[in-house]
């Protein structure tokens, strides 16, 4: 039997046959950029009602007001934030997992071990705050779609990087399977 690769006493690779432990490499949201139109809403609505609080004629009472403010800022502000942090991703040794819902919750993973190609495509609003989407596709199912995924680039290499650790423990764990039919 082979001992494992040691980096300073620590195996870095399993021995052919064991599997290997699901570790997180990143969790993150898209980016924040999209909440933007949301603070702008927040800041005129205090704006708008510190100004015309007490100065509104008699039929148009404060209470009328803040309602109305109270309003705007759930629909324009509360709603895209709850919206925005439901949706998580997930990069693990072995997969890739989406999450997003408010009420109701969907997943959808892709596994690194099954291949995909990724594709990111940055537009110019996208370069200037270093987003862009990336694209995962492996040919079989619905090609899986990031939005806005910050540090776009250092994404893109980790998941390159987890495609081919992930093909090349398959291919092993697959060599070291036929020597082990072979031998007998």
């Amino acid at each position: 039997m082979t001992q494992p690769v040691t980096l300073g006493g620590r195996p870095t690779m399993p021995p052919p046959g064991v599997p290997t432990e699901e570790l997180l490499i990143a969790r993150f949201r898209t980016h924040a950029r999209r909440l933007f139109w949301s603070a702008l809403v927040l800041i005129g609505v205090f704006g708008a009602t510190a100004y015309f609080f007490d100065n509104l004629p008699a039929p148009f009472e404060n209470w009328m007001l803040l309602s109305a403010a109270g309003a705007l800022v759930l629909l324009l502000v509360v709603v895209p934030y709850i919206v925005w942090y439901s949706r998580t991703v997930t990069v693990t040794t072995r997969r890739v997992i989406v999450r997003h819902g408010i009420g109701a919750r969907s997943r959808r993973e892709m596994s690194h071990a099954r291949g995909y190609t990724i594709g990111v495509r940055r537009g110019v609003l996208q370069r200037l705050w270093g987003v862009g989407t990336i694209t995962l596709s492996n040919g079989v199912d619905e090609p899986l779609r990031l939005p806005n995924v910050p540090t776009v680039t250092l994404v893109h290499e980790t998941l390159a990087d987890q495609i081919e650790v992930s093909q090349i423990l398959a291919h092993r764990d697959a060599q070291s399977g036929q020597d082990a039919q072979t031998s007998f």
